[in-house]
């Protein structure tokens, strides 16, 4: 049997009995699973201010819309951000019209502090911090340096429910975290995710912009006036952003499991790093010092990075690349060459199956697998 990137690991009677909950009640939208989430997220995370949305990347352009509005930030202010990311990550940046300006990475895969600081212009106003597969990298530097030089800083957690940094849960410290909880993640629904202001004023524009600038959401006036009420106020334009009941039924579910399977992913990390230990041809991506690490990927760096995922195919093992160079897009080709480490890095990392359904035995076949290939190829 093929062993897949990614399998996601839903409860299924679980998430049925709380789907079945909103459909038997009519509230299938906004409205009392979506609040449960966001109670059960901020006691988990310990984060002040939790907001359902539909997705991460809805979030992002959410937040630096905020910002930019707030700040009075002009169109074609900078936005300090990895060009080694999902797309999503810079398109939140375009569609607020400012430019993203490409940092380098580190060995940890996350943005150099040192390259952000070079980057620095006087027209840069936030930097957005990724972190990739649940690593936190230089985080705390990046934070100390925002806060230096007055920058906005912005966690994009896609990858990172679960995740901690010196025994605390990530997000309280940035300006804005956005976490995603997609088909395959982590904390998995269909699609959805989370917005995280520490301010209360924040979180509750955000919540009028997301519900396209209505300053009552219809759950709200429909259980606190007794009767469905047309009577609420337009204050800005905003966006149909929010989340739904259906995913936060899932969501969760998916939350009360989430610490166990985590604990699982690093236990399949650690086996995956003690078979590839000291192999010089297969280096493993290191997880930085004080992190406990979500470990939504376990990535490796190997030369003739493309023959050997084929070859791995060839022996049923579907492995992923997390990411391409974005510079390497027809939309951000103005960064090419501006970020060596991420250019080479993307033409070298694998990220390797990393799902509840993987077994120990399937990390001794896919390390011996994978050793072999390479030492062909070398």
């Amino acid at each position: 049997m093929a062993i897949q990137l990614f399998v996601p690991n839903f409860r299924v009677d679980e998430c049925l009995e709380g789907i079945r909950e909103c459909l038997e009640k009519g509230w299938t939208g906004l409205g009392f699973k979506t609040i449960e989430m966001e109670k059960q997220w901020s006691a988990y995370t310990g984060l002040a201010h939790s907001h359902f949305l539909s997705s991460n990347t809805v979030g992002l352009h959410l937040a630096l819309y905020m910002f930019k509005t707030e700040f009075g930030w002009d169109d074609g202010d900078e936005v300090i951000t990895p060009p080694l990311t999902f797309v999503s990550s810079n398109h939140a940046v375009m569609y607020c019209n400012l430019k993203p300006v490409f940092a380098d990475v580190d060995e940890f895969l996350c943005l150099d502090p040192k390259d952000i600081e070079r980057k620095i212009t006087p027209r840069t106003r936030a930097v957005m911090f990724v972190g990739m597969g649940g690593n936190t990298g230089r985080y705390e530097e990046v934070r100390k340096l925002c806060k230096e030089r007055g920058l906005t800083l912005i966690l994009d957690a896609a990858h990172m429910s679960g995740t901690r940094l010196n025994g605390k849960h990530v997000g309280s410290d940035a300006d804005c975290t956005v976490f995603s909880f997609q088909a395959v993640k982590n904390l998995a629904t269909a699609d959805s995710g989370m917005i995280c202001f520490n301010d209360a004023a924040r979180d509750e524009r955000a919540r009028k912009l997301s519900w396209l600038g209505i300053n009552k959401d219809t759950y709200a006036r429909t259980v606190n006036q007794g009767s469905y009420k047309w009577m609420y106020d337009v204050e800005e334009i905003g966006f149909k952003y929010h989340g739904n009941s259906i995913m936060a039924a899932i969501g969760l579910v998916s939350l009360k499991y989430l610490d166990r399977d985590n604990a699982y992913r690093r236990q399949l990390a650690k086996w995956y790093e003690e078979r590839l230990a000291g192999d010089e041809l297969i280096r493993v991506v290191p997880i930085a010092p004080d992190c406990e690490s979500s470990r939504h990927l376990f990535q490796v760096r190997v030369n003739k990075r493309e023959e050997v995922l084929m070859a791995l195919n060839e022996h049923d093992i579907h492995p992923g690349v997390h990411y391409r160079d974005n510079t390497e897009y027809r939309q951000y080709s103005h960064g090419a060459g501006t970020c060596p480490n991420a250019h080479l890095a993307s033409k070298e990392i694998l990220s390797l199956p990393m799902h509840m359904n993987v077994t120990e035995r399937d990390v001794d076949y896919i390390a011996q697998t994978l050793k072999k290939i390479v030492r062909v190829g070398a």
